[in-house]
């Protein structure tokens, strides 16, 4: 069985620069993705203010949709299911991660990872019903600081060992904010995954390519922030029970307007 995923930061539906609408355009990058399970952060929903103020101009075209983010990318695509889970709440409204699936999901659970009252994070456990049998997916997004992240690395890793039993296939996707890439070892040694360019090599720097070429390729994910020239590695997917295929950071003039995160895409084998 072939799955292809996608995990995308998409900054609230707001572009990096001025914060201008950026929903709908979105909907329509998503679909580029041609994925059967896209892993979403900083999904909005809902938002009261940004609702008012752009769900229509003076001619009557509508710039921020009335339903939730995840459900308005989830509509009328191959993207019939999705699940939601709500991290930060303020006054005006929510946010969160989200799961588009082309598959059915059976059961969701959010697990509130937050370190401190003024980051709030999560971990959005979702499993599909897939033609050969469950497969776990787990959105991410973790803190700004380091301690954080590693008490957060900890509570992922007891979720997935509780909830994922030996043996079925696990894919965990999402912003890790990982940037010095201390934090997969901890995850290929509890849990048995691997990053997708760990196999195939991100060969996102001269010397990375270089490294590759001579059999000395280090373990390190691709660069994806910030989108419009990517250097620091925020982004990850891991997987177990699946054999990587390809895997890419998608560049360009689009994505570096709609988000300050580059998406990443894979094709998985289910080994």
């Amino acid at each position: 069985m072939r799955i292809r995923v996608a995990t995308y930061n998409i900054h609230k539906g707001v572009s990096a620069i001025r914060s201008e609408p950026r929903v709908l355009a979105l909907k329509q990058a998503i679909s580029q993705f041609e994925a059967d399970v896209v892993f979403l952060q900083e999904v909005q929903g809902q938002h009261d203010r940004k609702a008012a103020k752009y769900g229509a101009d003076h001619l009557g075209h509508k710039h921020w949709p009335a339903a939730a983010q995840h459900e308005y990318f989830a509509g009328e695509t191959r993207h019939g299911h999705a699940a939601y889970g709500m991290n930060a709440v303020y006054d005006h409204g929510h946010h969160g991660n989200a799961l588009l699936s082309a598959f059915p999901i059976a059961n969701s659970r959010n697990h509130d990872v937050s370190d401190h009252a003024y980051e709030q994070r999560g971990i959005l456990h979702c499993v599909l019903e897939t033609a050969r049998g469950a497969v776990h997916c787990y959105v991410v997004h973790f803190g700004l600081f380091e301690a954080g992240r590693r008490r957060q690395t900890q509570a992922l890793i007891a979720a997935v060992q509780a909830s994922a039993p030996d043996g079925e296939p696990v894919i965990i996707a999402g912003d890790f904010n990982d940037w010095r890439n201390s934090l997969g070892g901890e995850l290929r040694n509890a849990l048995g995954v691997v990053e997708a360019f760990d196999q195939i090599g991100s060969a996102s720097t001269l010397g990375d390519l270089v490294r590759t070429l001579r059999g000395k390729h280090r373990l390190a994910p691709a660069r994806t922030f910030p989108a419009a020239l990517p250097f620091f590695r925020l982004d990850r997917i891991y997987v177990r029970g699946f054999r990587v295929e390809t895997a890419q950071v998608l560049h360009g003039n689009l994505w570096a307007k709609l988000s300050d995160h580059a998406p990443i895409v894979a094709n998985l084998t289910l080994a």
